[in-house]
């Protein structure tokens, strides 16, 4: 037995980090592939940003009180003596990159979808790392209902190409600038009534963002939020007509949602029109998608007055609830036999690479019975075999192995035997 040795503990992953590993990368492309394909169906283009950006761009686009900004971002100081996190959430960067590169002046449809790593210091738990990942997409410069309801129809069309079953559609308005103030003075003065009741956390949000109470986890701070004032009573007609036609869209895709008045999701930027969509099968964090609009952001940010709405999906959560395994992989073994074998074997894989078959040569001296019974391990789909006999007249026994037949021909014939040309 191996003891755990200051210098080995040292070296495993930092908590609330994974490996992904070879066994589990194949899951991880399938969902990504799926992902890449549905929502090329809707015109969306792929976006790539930067994994850090400047602080600030976090704290003006994710929100100052947000739990994101003030507990949950991984920020360092540069050699250059820049504050730098690393990435919470897209949304920001995207909406960064929109501006910088004047985007909204090309003729494409601002719609963009993208997949990799985010950052945020909490507690780990099921399907939440501290390094995580997301596929999130965005729309800007659509004002109408209809994009919202179509994300969500979107959503549904990826989850359901993953196998994902037992789901709900949650939905809320938040409301806008004209009528969110109103129901900040409602709430905060509710919340000032249960004040003995609430954490010391969501004292601190009464004054900061009374909104963010209905994110605590506490379950008195829960019970209390239950009867505040619903936002949906308060919204102006302008957010009250936009969710109506949002919610007549969803009737007409035929997907059926709950209307959930606590719903404001996590970050301050919302809207109007936020939802989630959670599972059954995952306990309490049991959201697997969630977004919302922000149509103040990029005008916030400087840029053109042109509004957003987006969606992010954790990969975790996702592959929690999917049965997705990788493509079976097929590929061709090597069993050279003598060293001039060996040296020939590396021109052979070569070629047959460049035919498109996945090869596999290994720079061991093994005799045919070590070799096939590696081939056997690997999960090899064919063997082939290359002595000095071979060389001598160019013809090489291909074995398959789940058949245990045994063919002969030359290199072009292994070529198309195993391709299967006809």
């Amino acid at each position: 037995m191996i003891e755990d040795t200051p210098a080995k503990k040292e070296l495993a992953a930092i908590k609330g980090t994974k490996d992904i590993l070879p066994s589990e990368a194949g899951a991880w492309q399938k969902a990504e592939s799926v992902a890449r394909r549905t929502f090329e169906l809707y015109g969306y283009r792929e976006l790539r940003a930067p994994v850090f950006e400047a602080t600030e761009l976090f704290e003006k686009g994710t929100g100052a009180t947000s739990d994101v900004v003030v507990k949950e971002m991984y920020t360092f100081t540069d050699k250059g003596g820049r504050s730098i996190p690393l990435r919470p959430e897209y949304t920001p960067s995207v909406v960064r990159a929109i501006i910088e590169h004047r985007l909204d002046l090309q003729p494409e449809p601002l719609r963009y979808y993208y997949m990799g790593p985010m950052f945020r210091y909490d507690k780990p738990q099921k399907g939440r790392y501290r390094q995580f990942h997301q596929i999130d997409i965005e729309v800007f410069g659509e004002k109408d209902p209809a994009i919202d309801a179509e994300i969500i129809e979107m959503a549904h069309a990826l989850l359901t190409g993953l196998g994902v079953v037992e789901t709900k559609t949650l939905i809320n308005s938040v409301g806008c600038k004209a009528c969110r103030p109103g129901y900040h003075d409602a709430l905060r003065a509710a919340a000032e009534t249960k004040r003995e009741v609430l954490c010391s956390d969501c004292h601190r949000k009464i004054d900061a963002n009374p909104l963010r109470i209905f994110d605590c986890k506490v379950e008195t701070c829960r019970e209390a939020a239950a009867a505040f004032p619903r936002i949906t009573d308060y919204l102006c007609e302008e957010c009250r007509d936009h969710f109506l036609k949002f919610r007549s869209c969803l009737d007409l895709f035929g997907i059926p949602y709950e209307v959930d008045p606590r719903l404001v999701r996590g970050l301050d930027y919302y809207t109007k029109t936020a939802f989630e969509i959670v599972t059954t099968r995952l306990g309490a964090q049991n959201a697997i998608c969630g977004g919302g609009r922000y149509d103040d952001m990029m005008k916030e940010f400087g840029g053109p007055d042109i509004c957003g709405i987006g969606f992010a999906m954790g990969m975790e959560r996702l592959l929690a609830v999917t049965n997705l395994t990788g493509e079976p992989r097929k590929f061709l073994y090597f069993a050279h036999l003598g060293e001039e074998a060996a040296r020939a074997t590396m021109i052979l894989a070569r070629r047959f690479r460049q035919a498109g078959i996945e090869c596999l040569l290994e720079f061991r001296s093994r005799g045919l019975k070590a070799h096939l019974g590696r081939a056997s391990k690997l999960g090899a789909s064919w063997v082939l075999i290359v002595g000095d006999n071979e060389l001598r007249t160019g013809r090489y026994p291909l074995k398959e192995m789940a058949s245990g037949r045994q063919t002969e021909g030359t290199a072009d014939d292994i070529i198309g035997a195993v391709r299967g040309d006809s």
